[in-house]
């Protein structure tokens, strides 16, 4: 029997995103009575997201899923400062031009997970530059300055992080936690926005929204936040050898995205299951109940089923058939990564562990060495032994390609172009 009387705040629990909320019953009724509009607020620091932002992006799928508006406000003119929350040093400033371009990509990426439109349960994107680049800075700190002591300030955790370090935070990034709550002011009153969601390292500025519109507007506002979300081994969702798991397909191929997701570890199964797919709960019940060997089986569900949210079926498709032929049968898939080298180059001769950086398999040559010392790294399924080993020409298979590997679950095609 559902615990709450709304939807969707019965599947923010039982699916594992919810760890705080500054008036849950509140939220459940407003969510109970008709259709809310929420958001999340992202900075556009790149041209992509990233799985670390994943349980934020699924959180808004998930409003949309139970008949609510989701908004994705993109940080147009906050991302001029950056967010201090969870930093410890001062982030680099972009170009008006750079942000643009990056709002364009991260748009693309969230059309996976959200249909766009205009109708009532339809997402929207909007931009705080549109409001924030016309404020007059005198009026402003009259108005919502005024609700903000120093001495509050000084105890939220992004400041304290940087202050404890010894590291500075500049004046710009003091005024990031105003202008984050000024934004759900404005989400408000020009969308009828009730709810602000995010990670655990927002919920100071989250609170700061909520009690600004009361303070401003005398209008009851909602605030979520979800759990840092960490592996079993307790490292950072999102990271691998080779660096981030982007969403977009030129930065990470649907391949790689699908065996980052089958590398889960075993105590993660059940809890990415339910925050990364759509599968019914029942059904992960089932899947994280697998025991030895089995529990293989679930991950490659996981891997397909977040596969398809992100790229869709068909990339799902290519992406575990691939994963198939290279390690149930020893062929190569379509979908394995394919790296063209000039075949001059190849005739010359290419340092191994340079080949390794290109490919992926390595975030940097120091890497890329230490993989090859260590014994992780394989030419052809053949173990490299010598760090400053050079590939050519003679190491193409019959199928006239090289394939390298880091360790066994890694692996790229080097095709002579």
């Amino acid at each position: 029997m559902a615990r709450y009387k709304s939807e969707f705040v019965n599947i923010i629990v039982e699916r594992g995103y919810l760890h705080q909320a500054t008036d849950l019953d509140g939220l459940d009724v407003l969510a109970a009575a008709g259709p809310i509009a929420g958001y999340i607020g992202f900075d556009a620091t790149a041209d992509s997201l990233h799985v670390g932002s994943l349980v934020q992006i699924m959180l808004l799928r998930r409003l949309q899923q139970t008949g609510h508006r989701p908004i994705v406000l993109m940080g147009g003119g906050t991302t001029r400062i950056g967010d201090p929350s969870g930093k410890d040093e001062t982030r680099r400033l972009l170009s008006d031009e750079q942000i643009s371009s990056n709002i364009t990509g991260i748009r693309r990426a969230f059309g996976a997970f959200v249909d766009f439109g205009v109708g009532p349960t339809e997402a929207l994107l909007v931009n705080n530059a549109d409001w924030l680049d016309g404020l007059a800075y005198i009026p402003f700190l009259r108005e919502v300055g005024q609700h903000f002591t120093i001495n509050r300030m000084l105890t939220f955790e992004s400041v304290k992080l940087r202050l404890d370090r010894e590291q500075p935070l500049t004046f710009l990034e003091f005024n990031y936690m105003i202008l984050q709550a000024y934004d759900f002011v404005e989400l408000a009153r020009r969308n009828g926005c009730v709810l602000q969601m995010g990670g655990s390292d927002q919920w100071g500025n989250i609170v700061n929204g909520v009690e600004l519109g009361r303070r401003l507007d005398d209008k009851e506002l909602q605030g979520v936040t979800t759990r840092l979300i960490t592996t079993a081994s307790g490292t950072k969702m999102g990271k691998t050898a080779a660096g981030a798991v982007w969403l977009a397909p030129e930065r990470v191929s649907p391949y790689e995205y699908w065996q980052f997701w089958r590398n889960t570890e075993d105590g993660d199964v059940g809890r990415f299951l339910r925050l990364f797919t759509d599968l019914p709960l029942a059904e992960i019940t089932r899947l994280e109940a697998l025991g030895g060997a089995e529990i293989n089986e679930a991950k490659k569900v996981l891997a397909t089923e977040a596969t398809v949210l992100a790229h869709g079926h068909g990339a799902a498709g290519e992406a575990a058939e691939s994963a198939r032929l290279t390690f149930e049968e020893g062929t190569f898939g379509e979908a394995l990564s394919r790296i063209e080298v000039a075949r001059v180059e190849l005739a010359q001769g290419l340092p191994l562990f340079s080949l390794l950086t290109r490919a992926g398999l390595a975030a940097s040559g120091g890497e890329a060495r230490r993989l090859i010392r260590g014994g992780g790294a394989r030419v052809n399924d053949t173990v490299a032994t010598d760090e400053n080993a050079r590939i050519t020409l003679a190491n193409l298979s019959p199928d006239g390609i090289v394939k390298l590997s880091a360790g066994r679950k890694r692996h790229a095609l080097i095709v002579p172009a």
